[in-house]
């Protein structure tokens, strides 16, 4: 892509925002996190109770992308084979002949919403493991190649709530982005009902299709990013591990810190990040911004935090306030 391309498909980026902005009221720094996920070709999850539009959310975000979407309500009784497909027994009508066909199931997208992911028992929830890891699906010794972009936007309830199933931690690696979605503010709330309970309706536009996706998850890897950047970004993920660290919260909270791949995906989300603001180097700004949604979920507490009520983010804050940041005067 030229320089001049370049800059309009990150404009129409802005506009993906401005066009979820007239269904979804708010929650902008979300949309941000989901669209960041996007551009670094990971997958998002979101947390938050009953009713605050995690799902609309994802269907709108879907309805502004020229891609194929489906939805799978996680339910307790939801199987493997409701997600991946299952064969089917078939006849020729010309032989008279029967044989097995491979029914694809609603894996095969390049959006899949994962609804209420935790609701459903781990045997379901790990059917999309070897998906969202390696973007196939394997069935009868047979592989299936998913169609590229491919992302699961999954939301779930929080973990406290009766009915749910903690996802693994081996599953909850496999998102890039852990994204926390909070109460509206009181004006927020007033517009919601505002535009909800009258007869407007909105009408949206696709405005990115797979080919833009692709040239911009490309784009996005190409951002620059210092060595001294990489070394801090590389600390942060060190740090996050009780047995060597020096950040006192995390020696008393943590049971398990981040692994090599949370610092794969720092970095990789403060380069979209960078590309999101029109910027082709990644800042110090970037990585702050990224960094909770990116080790939330990949940072484990221990009794004792639970005890204190100690949350997750208050270590990442203690964790980001201590490690020492790189110069970034020139030199």
């Amino acid at each position: 892509m030229t320089e001049q391309q370049i800059k309009e498909k990150l404009a129409q980026l802005t506009e993906v925002t401005d066009e979820i902005g007239k269904v979804i009221v708010g929650q902008r720094q979300i949309i941000e996190e989901i669209l960041i996920s996007i551009l670094a070709g990971g997958h998002c999850l979101l947390e938050g109770v009953p009713g605050l539009a995690k799902t609309l959310m994802v269907s709108t975000l879907a309805e502004t992308l020229e891609l194929e979407f489906h939805r799978v309500q996680f339910t307790p009784d939801l199987m493997p084979s409701d997600i991946v497909g299952t064969e089917i027994l078939e006849e020729d009508h010309a032989t008279g002949k029967r044989f097995f066909k491979f029914q694809k199931g609603p894996v095969f997208t390049n959006i899949l919403l994962a609804d209420e992911i935790n609701r459903t028992p781990p045997k379901t929830q790990a059917a999309l493991l070897e998906a969202m890891q390696e973007k196939r699906v394997s069935y009868a010794g047979t592989t299936y190649e998913l169609p590229r972009p491919f992302f699961v936007l999954a939301t779930q309830n929080p973990v406290e709530q009766s009915g749910t199933y903690p996802l693994p931690e081996a599953q909850l690696d496999r998102f890039l982005m852990f994204v926390r979605v909070d109460y509206p503010s009181e004006a927020e709330e007033v517009e919601i009902l505002r535009r909800t309970t009258g007869q407007s309706s909105v009408k949206l536009r696709a405005l990115l299709d797979d080919e833009t996706i692709v040239g911009l998850q490309q784009l996005a890897r190409s951002v620059e990013v210092s060595d001294a950047m990489l070394g801090y970004v590389a600390q942060l993920a060190r740090e996050t591990r009780p047995a060597t660290t020096q950040v006192e919260t995390i020696k008393q909270y943590v049971r398990w810190g981040a692994g090599p791949r949370a610092g794969q995906a720092l970095a990789l989300c403060a380069k979209a990040k960078a590309l999101l603001s029109g910027r082709y180097s990644v800042t110090l700004d970037d990585i702050a911004f990224v960094a909770p949604a990116v080790l939330r979920h990949r940072i484990l507490l221990n009794f004792q935090a639970e005890a204190d009520r100690i949350s997750t983010d208050s270590v990442i804050d203690d964790l980001m306030n201590t490690v020492a940041k790189p110069s970034t005067k020139l030199s």
